[in-house]
């Protein structure tokens, strides 16, 4: 009889994720975790069936894109997958953007719609893309204060009716350049009717959104970010036409390719300044809290879905003799992973948790202080982690990680666009030393860790406190006598900043496996954060410090 692997299946991702049951338990109020259970438990069967395994019938469908009817009109349409436009249903029903906004669970808010996010985002194809900036744009909106376009464009945003549900695009990037959004060309000039924008936008994803935020310089501005203005954008008007948006083509891109990602002609499309006709790059800080803890997100459900297939298929393929779940160094190369994956979901749902905090205005100063500067840490340190372990998991997988139809080689080609959007990990090591700019953030985020730390009572855990108590110190050290050498200290922002993220990653698993050990959830939470010291924290080397001293 001929043999057939069998491929690598998903249950209830809910229930069978053990680290979020555990979380959620120790974060959230009971009442409040009791009352969203049901949910996440749907959600997750959701994620683990239906819309996984119509993710795999869905692979070959892009979105694609019409620019021209029969008849000779330009019409630029994009049709998206079959497998989005049941996401698009599902994420306003079940209010994956909305729950932030409806404040039901106040402090927790955060927390409740990124766990329900979590369970199931992972099986819709990066429709997080959309709805990342969709939150974005409703969270600017409400902060920037224009009560007119906050009466117009909110209801549609955080709308759990799919028939009135819009989501937002983010247009920044032009041909000069990404991250350096004040090189941006295109124009804005006051006319009759308005303010109308001319330029070419080179990245502009979820381009079938209702609107968007972008930037552009009014006529007579000076260079740079402080003459640019940021502008709301509808992207039809009430003829079903594209308002002075030429659709150029789709990006033919590594990964993301059900996200419909364009570059877009603005050819005098009407636009409304969101505040003030100046400091748009500013203004668009905002939009970059809520985008950059998405990013996060992101990472850690791509994580964990790496990890839960690589898990299944260890316990059903057989190699000489024996299942791989049962080989010891198949076994040491997933708890390996494990450790990343762990620490990933930590970090990930602090900024989440943080950014709830901020919103709901019951934020300390100090924990105002550690949100500006974990935001960019949780980004860039979990960009880094998801793209090591979903190769990891493809490789796991020996030839058939690498075959297309498999579904498999879509988490890597998926997870490597996690440390570019939003800023790339040199982008933002740099923002995160702007963030420590601020006096007291570097104190805030030591106190932090501390704190953390001493939740440690299992001796099994004190390797752990001693590597993140030394790693945090010289980091200390570093930055502190690397202020006078901007050279040196722009050399080594990189290690730097993914020094604070993998410290304060270990230091949040050394508290929640001292919890977990506390209330009867097992070792599994200490074994990870004692494998994740292992792997290393500490990426300031000695010749960081000797370097600094002869570059100065």
């Amino acid at each position: 009889m001929s043999f057939f692997q069998d491929p690598p299946r998903l249950g209830n991702q809910y229930d069978d994720d053990a680290l979020l049951q555990s979380y959620l338990a120790r974060r959230l109020p009971e009442e409040l975790r009791r009352s969203i259970t049901e949910e996440l438990r749907e959600l997750g069967e959701l994620g683990g069936k239906y819309f996984y395994e119509f993710q795999l019938r869905d692979r070959l469908n892009e979105p694609e894109l019409t620019q021209w009817d029969a008849w000779g009109r330009r019409v630029d349409r994009i049709e998206v997958s079959p497998l989005w436009r049941e996401a698009e249903v599902l994420a306003a029903k079940r209010g994956l953007v909305a729950v932030a906004y409806e404040q039901k669970s106040g402090e927790y808010s955060r927390l409740h719609q990124f766990a329900l996010n979590y369970v199931v985002q992972p099986s819709l194809d990066v429709y997080s893309c959309p709805l990342a900036m969709t939150d974005g744009a409703a969270r600017t909106l409400v902060s920037l204060g224009n009560q007119e376009l906050i009466s117009r464009a909110l209801p549609h945003l955080t709308s759990r009716d799919p028939a009135t549900f819009w989501t937002s695009g983010q247009w920044m990037t032009e041909r000069t350049g990404g991250s350096d959004v004040g090189l941006t060309q295109t124009v804005a000039r006051k006319t009759p009717e308005g303010w109308r924008l001319y330029g070419t936008k080179w990245f502009t994803s979820a381009t079938t959104s209702q609107m968007a935020l972008t930037l552009a310089r009014p006529e007579g501005n000076g260079p740079g970010g402080k003459g640019l203005a940021l502008f709301y954008v509808e992207t039809r008007g009430t003829d079903g036409f594209l308002n002075g948006i030429q659709i150029n083509r789709l990006k033919d891109k590594l990964g993301t390719r059900k996200v419909p990602t364009a570059e877009l002609t603005l050819d005098g499309a009407l636009a409304v300044p969101v505040v003030g006709l100046t400091d748009g790059i500013r203004n668009m800080s905002w939009m970059l809290n809520v985008t950059r803890t998405w990013n996060a997100m992101g990472a850690a459900w791509g994580l964990r879905r790496a990890m839960a297939l690589a898990r299944d298929y260890a316990a059903r393929r057989v190699q000489f003799g024996a299942k791989l779940a049962e080989k010891p160094l198949h076994v040491d190369t997933l708890a390996g992973m494990e450790a990343e994956v762990e620490a990933g979901f930590l970090m990930a749902f602090r900024a989440a948790e943080l950014l709830g905090r901020m919103e709901a205005k019951v934020a300390t100063e100090e924990e105002l202080l550690l949100q500006r500067l974990v935001t960019p840490l949780a980004k860039l340190t979990t960009g880094r982690q998801v793209v090591a372990v979903s190769s990891e998991a493809v490789e796991g997988f020996g030839g058939a990680g690498y075959v297309e139809d498999t579904g498999l080689p879509r988490l890597l080609a998926d997870s490597q666009v996690l440390s570019i959007w939003e800023g790339t990990t040199n982008v933002l090591s740099l923002d995160a030393l702007r963030a420590l700019a601020k006096e007291g953030t570097l104190d805030v985020f030591h106190a932090d860790v501390e704190k953390r730390l001493e939740a440690a009572k299992d001796s099994g855990l004190k390797p752990c406190v001693k590597a993140a108590q030394e790693a945090v110190e010289q980091a200390r050290g570093w930055v502190t006598g690397t202020l006078a050498n901007p050279v040196g200290l722009e050399a080594g922002a990189r290690r730097f900043a993914l020094t604070l993220g993998r410290t304060m990653e270990l230091a949040l698993l050394v508290e929640h496996a001292q919890w977990c050990l506390d209330h009867g959830h097992g070792p599994k939470v200490m074994a990870a954060a004692r494998r994740f010291t292992r792997h290393g924290v500490n990426l300031i080397t000695d010749m960081d410090l000797d370097d600094s001293r002869l570059l100065a």
